[in-house]
Protein backbone atom coordinates (compact mmCIF):
# COMPACT_ATOMS: atom_id res chain seq x y z
CA UNK A 1 0.00 0.00 0.00
CA UNK A 2 2.57 2.40 0.78
CA UNK A 3 4.78 1.75 -1.86
CA UNK A 4 1.76 1.88 -4.19
CA UNK A 5 0.77 5.61 -2.73
CA UNK A 6 4.22 6.58 -3.68
CA UNK A 7 4.26 5.53 -7.07
CA UNK A 8 0.57 6.39 -8.18
CA UNK A 9 -0.11 9.38 -6.13
CA UNK A 10 -3.58 8.30 -5.42
CA UNK A 11 -4.74 6.75 -2.30
CA UNK A 12 -8.05 5.22 -3.83
CA UNK A 13 -6.60 3.75 -6.73
CA UNK A 14 -3.65 1.93 -4.58
CA UNK A 15 -6.14 0.63 -2.07
CA UNK A 16 -7.97 -0.73 -4.79
CA UNK A 17 -4.92 -1.73 -6.57
CA UNK A 18 -3.60 -3.49 -3.75
CA UNK A 19 -7.01 -5.44 -2.59
CA UNK A 20 -7.20 -6.39 -6.18
CA UNK A 21 -3.98 -8.27 -6.73
CA UNK A 22 -4.93 -10.13 -3.07
CA UNK A 23 -8.06 -11.26 -4.57
CA UNK A 24 -6.18 -13.07 -7.83
CA UNK A 25 -3.27 -14.31 -5.05
CA UNK A 26 -6.12 -16.06 -3.65
CA UNK A 27 -8.08 -17.24 -6.35
CA UNK A 28 -4.57 -18.82 -8.02
CA UNK A 29 -2.25 -19.26 -5.53
CA UNK A 30 -4.28 -22.14 -4.04
CA UNK A 31 -3.62 -24.06 -7.72
CA UNK A 32 -0.45 -22.87 -9.14
CA UNK A 33 1.19 -22.24 -5.63
CA UNK A 34 2.52 -19.81 -3.92
CA UNK A 35 5.29 -18.01 -5.76
CA UNK A 36 8.74 -17.85 -5.06
CA UNK A 37 8.72 -13.88 -4.09
CA UNK A 38 5.32 -13.45 -2.99
CA UNK A 39 5.65 -9.65 -2.07
CA UNK A 40 6.79 -9.19 -6.12
CA UNK A 41 4.24 -11.33 -7.04
CA UNK A 42 2.06 -8.73 -5.20
CA UNK A 43 3.53 -5.88 -6.15
CA UNK A 44 3.48 -6.83 -10.03
CA UNK A 45 -0.10 -7.55 -10.33
CA UNK A 46 -0.69 -4.05 -8.59
CA UNK A 47 1.18 -2.34 -10.64
CA UNK A 48 0.14 -3.44 -13.58
CA UNK A 49 -3.14 -3.18 -12.68
CA UNK A 50 -3.16 1.09 -11.77
CA UNK A 51 -1.11 0.91 -15.07
CA UNK A 52 -4.21 0.05 -16.88
CA UNK A 53 -6.57 2.05 -15.32
CA UNK A 54 -4.26 5.10 -15.82
CA UNK A 55 -3.85 4.51 -19.42
CA UNK A 56 -7.58 3.58 -19.68
CA UNK A 57 -8.28 7.26 -17.88
CA UNK A 58 -5.34 9.17 -19.33
CA UNK A 59 -3.96 10.61 -16.77
CA UNK A 60 -0.99 12.55 -16.60
CA UNK A 61 1.85 11.12 -18.70
CA UNK A 62 4.14 12.03 -15.71
CA UNK A 63 2.40 9.00 -13.27
CA UNK A 64 2.16 6.70 -16.06
CA UNK A 65 5.91 6.95 -17.16
CA UNK A 66 6.70 6.95 -13.03
CA UNK A 67 4.78 3.28 -13.58
CA UNK A 68 6.42 2.29 -16.56
CA UNK A 69 9.90 2.65 -14.87
CA UNK A 70 9.09 1.19 -11.74
CA UNK A 71 10.92 -2.01 -11.81
CA UNK A 72 8.99 -5.15 -12.97
CA UNK A 73 9.38 -7.12 -9.48
CA UNK A 74 10.67 -5.64 -6.11
CA UNK A 75 12.54 -7.69 -3.91
CA UNK A 76 11.42 -10.06 -0.51
CA UNK A 77 10.87 -7.27 2.19
CA UNK A 78 13.12 -9.14 4.15
CA UNK A 79 15.90 -9.58 1.81
CA UNK A 80 19.28 -6.66 1.96
CA UNK A 81 17.80 -5.27 -2.07
CA UNK A 82 14.69 -3.47 -1.74
CA UNK A 83 14.47 -3.04 2.16
CA UNK A 84 15.23 0.25 2.28
CA UNK A 85 12.71 1.54 -0.29
CA UNK A 86 9.65 -0.67 1.45
CA UNK A 87 11.14 0.93 5.07
CA UNK A 88 11.15 4.73 3.73
CA UNK A 89 7.58 4.20 2.11
CA UNK A 90 6.17 3.05 5.64
CA UNK A 91 8.07 5.81 6.68
CA UNK A 92 6.19 8.06 4.24
CA UNK A 93 3.04 6.76 5.02
CA UNK A 94 3.04 7.24 8.78
CA UNK A 95 3.92 10.81 8.59
CA UNK A 96 1.61 11.46 5.63
CA UNK A 97 -1.56 10.27 7.71
CA UNK A 98 -0.59 12.03 10.40
CA UNK A 99 -0.08 14.95 8.71
CA UNK A 100 -1.02 18.74 10.85
CA UNK A 101 -3.33 19.94 8.42
CA UNK A 102 -5.57 16.70 9.23
CA UNK A 103 -7.98 17.24 12.74
CA UNK A 104 -6.10 14.77 14.92
CA UNK A 105 -9.65 12.36 15.01
CA UNK A 106 -8.97 12.35 11.05
CA UNK A 107 -5.32 11.50 11.65
CA UNK A 108 -6.49 8.55 14.01
CA UNK A 109 -8.83 7.20 11.64
CA UNK A 110 -6.64 7.25 8.91
CA UNK A 111 -3.92 5.54 10.57
CA UNK A 112 -6.04 2.74 11.95
CA UNK A 113 -7.10 2.21 8.01
CA UNK A 114 -4.57 2.88 6.32
CA UNK A 115 -1.98 1.78 7.88
CA UNK A 116 -3.55 -0.85 10.25
CA UNK A 117 -6.31 -2.20 7.99
CA UNK A 118 -9.03 -1.86 10.53
CA UNK A 119 -12.33 -2.33 9.01
CA UNK A 120 -13.89 0.93 8.42
CA UNK A 121 -16.87 -0.66 10.68
CA UNK A 122 -14.67 -1.17 13.93
CA UNK A 123 -13.13 2.21 13.41
CA UNK A 124 -16.82 4.15 13.24
CA UNK A 125 -17.55 1.60 16.41
CA UNK A 126 -14.84 3.26 18.39
CA UNK A 127 -15.70 6.87 17.50
CA UNK A 128 -19.41 6.56 18.59
CA UNK A 129 -20.37 7.22 14.59
CA UNK A 130 -22.32 4.95 12.12
CA UNK A 131 -19.82 3.69 9.54
CA UNK A 132 -21.31 5.58 6.73
CA UNK A 133 -20.32 8.65 8.86
CA UNK A 134 -16.52 7.35 9.42
CA UNK A 135 -16.44 6.30 5.33
CA UNK A 136 -16.94 9.78 4.20
CA UNK A 137 -14.11 11.47 7.24
CA UNK A 138 -11.96 9.25 5.91
CA UNK A 139 -12.72 10.46 2.12
CA UNK A 140 -12.42 13.87 2.82
CA UNK A 141 -8.86 13.36 4.98
CA UNK A 142 -7.46 11.51 1.73
CA UNK A 143 -9.11 14.53 -0.54
CA UNK A 144 -7.61 17.13 1.86
CA UNK A 145 -4.16 15.25 1.50
CA UNK A 146 -4.78 15.39 -2.49
CA UNK A 147 -6.11 18.85 -2.65
CA UNK A 148 -4.03 20.28 -0.23
CA UNK A 149 -0.33 18.70 -2.44
CA UNK A 150 0.75 17.64 0.74
CA UNK A 151 3.96 16.23 0.21
CA UNK A 152 4.17 11.81 0.47
CA UNK A 153 7.90 12.48 2.42
CA UNK A 154 9.60 12.25 5.75
CA UNK A 155 10.49 15.50 6.74
CA UNK A 156 14.34 16.27 7.12
CA UNK A 157 15.69 18.48 9.30
CA UNK A 158 13.88 21.67 11.78
CA UNK A 159 10.85 20.32 9.86
CA UNK A 160 11.01 16.49 11.45
CA UNK A 161 11.54 18.12 15.20
CA UNK A 162 8.61 19.82 14.46
CA UNK A 163 6.24 17.14 12.60
CA UNK A 164 7.49 14.07 14.77
CA UNK A 165 5.72 15.37 18.09
CA UNK A 166 2.37 15.20 16.05
CA UNK A 167 2.84 11.50 15.04
CA UNK A 168 3.34 10.21 18.79
CA UNK A 169 0.38 11.92 19.45
CA UNK A 170 -1.61 10.29 17.34
CA UNK A 171 0.06 6.57 18.75
CA UNK A 172 -0.18 7.39 22.17
CA UNK A 173 -3.84 8.58 21.16
CA UNK A 174 -4.32 5.30 19.46
CA UNK A 175 -3.26 3.19 22.38
CA UNK A 176 -5.65 5.24 24.71
CA UNK A 177 -8.21 3.63 22.32
CA UNK A 178 -7.41 0.99 23.08
CA UNK A 179 -6.45 0.80 26.38
CA UNK A 180 -9.57 2.41 28.04
CA UNK A 181 -11.98 0.41 29.69
CA UNK A 182 -14.55 0.24 26.70
CA UNK A 183 -11.68 0.62 24.05
CA UNK A 184 -10.58 -2.00 21.34
CA UNK A 185 -7.91 -3.92 22.26
CA UNK A 186 -6.81 -4.26 19.00
CA UNK A 187 -5.63 -1.02 18.59
CA UNK A 188 -3.52 -0.73 21.91
CA UNK A 189 -1.89 -3.78 19.77
CA UNK A 190 -1.47 -1.41 16.52
CA UNK A 191 -0.12 1.20 18.49
CA UNK A 192 2.67 -1.07 20.34
CA UNK A 193 3.49 -2.40 16.43
CA UNK A 194 3.43 1.22 14.63
CA UNK A 195 5.65 2.20 17.53
CA UNK A 196 8.32 -0.87 17.43
CA UNK A 197 8.43 0.19 13.71
CA UNK A 198 9.28 3.61 14.12
CA UNK A 199 11.62 3.03 16.51
CA UNK A 200 13.14 0.48 14.33
CA UNK A 201 13.21 3.24 11.47
CA UNK A 202 14.31 6.25 13.80
CA UNK A 203 16.71 4.78 15.93
CA UNK A 204 18.16 7.27 18.39
CA UNK A 205 14.74 9.20 18.21
CA UNK A 206 14.54 9.66 22.73
CA UNK A 207 10.80 9.82 22.71
CA UNK A 208 9.74 7.04 20.16
CA UNK A 209 11.64 4.78 22.89
CA UNK A 210 10.07 5.80 25.37
CA UNK A 211 6.51 6.24 24.47
CA UNK A 212 7.39 2.68 23.14
CA UNK A 213 8.68 1.70 27.08
CA UNK A 214 5.53 3.17 28.13
CA UNK A 215 3.25 1.11 26.05
CA UNK A 216 4.86 -1.56 27.09
CA UNK A 217 4.43 -0.73 31.13
CA UNK A 218 0.69 0.04 30.57
CA UNK A 219 -0.05 -2.87 28.42
CA UNK A 220 1.51 -5.26 30.68
CA UNK A 221 -1.54 -5.16 33.22
CA UNK A 222 -4.33 -5.32 30.66
CA UNK A 223 -4.82 -9.19 31.74
CA UNK A 224 -5.37 -7.97 35.50
CA UNK A 225 -6.96 -5.14 34.72
CA UNK A 226 -10.68 -7.20 34.75
CA UNK A 227 -11.83 -9.97 36.86
CA UNK A 228 -13.55 -13.28 35.55
CA UNK A 229 -16.63 -11.28 35.72
CA UNK A 230 -15.30 -8.85 33.60
CA UNK A 231 -15.38 -6.19 35.91
CA UNK A 232 -12.57 -3.50 36.60
CA UNK A 233 -9.95 -4.50 39.20
CA UNK A 234 -8.21 -0.76 40.44
CA UNK A 235 -4.10 -0.77 40.34
CA UNK A 236 -3.98 -1.43 43.98
CA UNK A 237 -6.47 -4.30 43.89
CA UNK A 238 -5.03 -5.91 41.04
CA UNK A 239 -3.37 -9.62 40.83
CA UNK A 240 0.13 -8.86 40.20
CA UNK A 241 1.44 -12.09 39.02
CA UNK A 242 -0.68 -11.74 35.84
CA UNK A 243 1.06 -8.77 34.58
CA UNK A 244 2.88 -9.63 31.63
CA UNK A 245 6.41 -9.27 33.38
CA UNK A 246 8.02 -10.61 29.96
CA UNK A 247 6.51 -6.85 28.45
CA UNK A 248 7.65 -5.54 31.87
CA UNK A 249 11.20 -6.17 31.16
CA UNK A 250 11.40 -5.10 27.82
CA UNK A 251 10.01 -2.35 28.95
CA UNK A 252 12.89 -1.33 31.49
CA UNK A 253 15.28 -2.50 28.83
CA UNK A 254 13.92 -0.23 25.63
CA UNK A 255 14.03 2.64 29.07
CA UNK A 256 17.39 2.29 29.64
CA UNK A 257 18.08 3.77 26.47
CA UNK A 258 16.52 6.98 26.67
CA UNK A 259 18.87 9.41 27.83
CA UNK A 260 16.51 12.74 27.54
CA UNK A 261 13.35 12.89 29.86
CA UNK A 262 10.86 14.67 27.96
CA UNK A 263 7.19 14.20 28.21
CA UNK A 264 6.68 10.40 27.08
CA UNK A 265 10.01 9.34 28.94
CA UNK A 266 8.41 10.94 32.40
CA UNK A 267 5.42 9.40 32.17
CA UNK A 268 7.48 5.86 31.14
CA UNK A 269 9.66 6.51 34.27
CA UNK A 270 5.95 6.55 36.34
CA UNK A 271 5.00 3.40 35.15
CA UNK A 272 8.27 1.70 35.43
CA UNK A 273 7.91 2.70 38.73
CA UNK A 274 4.69 1.40 38.98
CA UNK A 275 6.16 -2.16 37.60
CA UNK A 276 9.34 -2.26 40.31
CA UNK A 277 6.30 -2.46 43.30
CA UNK A 278 5.11 -5.52 44.39
CA UNK A 279 1.78 -4.05 45.99
CA UNK A 280 0.79 -0.45 46.36
CA UNK A 281 1.62 -0.06 49.79
CA UNK A 282 5.41 -1.11 48.54
CA UNK A 283 5.19 1.63 46.01
CA UNK A 284 8.21 4.43 45.73
CA UNK A 285 5.26 7.39 45.82
CA UNK A 286 8.09 9.93 46.43
CA UNK A 287 9.95 9.10 43.17
CA UNK A 288 6.62 8.77 41.56
CA UNK A 289 5.41 12.10 43.06
CA UNK A 290 8.93 14.06 41.91
CA UNK A 291 8.41 12.48 38.37
CA UNK A 292 4.73 13.84 38.34
CA UNK A 293 6.50 17.80 39.69
CA UNK A 294 8.67 17.05 36.40
CA UNK A 295 5.76 16.49 34.40
CA UNK A 296 3.78 19.17 35.09
CA UNK A 297 6.62 21.92 34.83
CA UNK A 298 6.84 20.11 31.37
CA UNK A 299 3.73 19.70 30.13
CA UNK A 300 1.04 20.79 32.30
CA UNK A 301 -2.43 19.97 31.85
CA UNK A 302 -5.45 19.00 34.36
CA UNK A 303 -5.22 15.60 34.17
CA UNK A 304 -1.48 15.78 34.60
CA UNK A 305 -2.28 18.00 37.95
CA UNK A 306 -4.88 15.61 38.88
CA UNK A 307 -2.59 12.77 38.91
CA UNK A 308 0.19 14.47 40.50
CA UNK A 309 -2.47 15.13 43.49
CA UNK A 310 -2.95 11.87 43.57
CA UNK A 311 0.72 10.66 43.62
CA UNK A 312 1.42 13.11 46.67
CA UNK A 313 -1.54 12.40 48.70
CA UNK A 314 -0.12 8.72 48.67
CA UNK A 315 3.57 9.74 49.05
CA UNK A 316 2.89 12.29 51.67
CA UNK A 317 -0.53 11.96 53.25
CA UNK A 318 -4.38 12.57 52.55
CA UNK A 319 -3.99 15.71 53.21
CA UNK A 320 -1.10 16.47 50.72
CA UNK A 321 -3.24 15.04 47.67
CA UNK A 322 -6.50 16.74 48.35
CA UNK A 323 -4.51 20.06 48.54
CA UNK A 324 -3.41 19.82 45.34
CA UNK A 325 -6.40 18.59 43.86
CA UNK A 326 -8.16 21.59 44.98
CA UNK A 327 -5.96 23.85 43.39
CA UNK A 328 -5.93 21.08 40.38
CA UNK A 329 -9.39 22.00 40.62
CA UNK A 330 -9.39 25.70 40.87
CA UNK A 331 -9.75 26.73 37.16
CA UNK A 332 -12.80 24.58 36.26
CA UNK A 333 -11.22 22.49 34.24
CA UNK A 334 -11.92 19.19 36.18
CA UNK A 335 -15.54 20.01 37.20
CA UNK A 336 -17.59 16.95 36.58
CA UNK A 337 -14.65 14.53 35.80
CA UNK A 338 -15.60 11.64 37.47
CA UNK A 339 -12.20 10.59 37.89
CA UNK A 340 -11.56 13.76 39.84
CA UNK A 341 -14.10 12.49 42.00
CA UNK A 342 -12.70 9.16 42.13
CA UNK A 343 -9.75 10.80 43.31
CA UNK A 344 -11.33 12.81 45.64
CA UNK A 345 -12.87 9.92 47.04
CA UNK A 346 -10.04 7.91 48.02
CA UNK A 347 -8.20 10.44 49.37
CA UNK A 348 -11.06 11.53 51.21
CA UNK A 349 -11.22 7.63 52.49
CA UNK A 350 -7.69 7.38 53.52
CA UNK A 351 -7.76 10.45 55.50
CA UNK A 352 -10.88 8.41 57.84
CA UNK A 353 -14.09 10.25 56.00
CA UNK A 354 -15.76 6.85 55.13
CA UNK A 355 -18.93 8.21 54.61
CA UNK A 356 -18.16 11.01 52.57
CA UNK A 357 -15.89 8.95 50.46
CA UNK A 358 -18.17 6.86 49.87
CA UNK A 359 -20.92 9.80 48.60
CA UNK A 360 -18.25 11.05 46.12
CA UNK A 361 -17.68 7.38 44.61
CA UNK A 362 -21.58 7.14 43.82
CA UNK A 363 -21.36 10.80 42.29
CA UNK A 364 -18.13 9.43 40.13
CA UNK A 365 -20.14 6.32 38.92
CA UNK A 366 -23.17 8.53 38.13
CA UNK A 367 -20.96 10.61 35.80
CA UNK A 368 -19.12 8.02 33.86
CA UNK A 369 -20.43 6.58 30.42
CA UNK A 370 -18.21 3.24 30.85
CA UNK A 371 -20.32 0.47 32.49
CA UNK A 372 -17.34 -1.07 33.68
CA UNK A 373 -16.32 1.80 35.25
CA UNK A 374 -19.55 2.28 36.88
CA UNK A 375 -19.71 -0.73 38.79
CA UNK A 376 -16.03 -0.54 40.09
CA UNK A 377 -16.80 2.83 41.10
CA UNK A 378 -20.25 1.40 42.72
CA UNK A 379 -18.12 -1.63 45.05
CA UNK A 380 -15.65 1.09 46.35
CA UNK A 381 -18.71 3.02 47.72
CA UNK A 382 -20.22 -0.13 49.24
CA UNK A 383 -17.19 -1.41 51.12
CA UNK A 384 -17.44 2.15 52.22
CA UNK A 385 -20.65 2.17 53.62
CA UNK A 386 -21.47 1.25 57.39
Amino acid sequence: MATLIRVTGDWTLAEDCAQEALVQALQRWPAEGVPANPAGWLMTVARNRATDVLRRAAVERRKLHELAAYPPAVADPGAPDGEEEVVDDRLRLIFTCCHPALALEARVALTLRTICGIPTADIARAFLVSESTMTRRLTRAKTKIADARIPYRVPSGPALAERLPGVLAVLYLLFTRGYDTDGEPAFADEAIRLVRLLDALMPGESEISALLALFLFQHSRRAARRDAGGDLVPLDRQDRARWDHAAIAEGRAVLGRVREDGPYALQARIAATHAAATSVETTDWPAIAAWYDALAARTPSPVVALNRAVAHGYAYGPAAGLALLAEARAGGALDGYPLALAAEADLTARGGDRERAAALFRRAAARTHAEPERRALLDRAADLDP
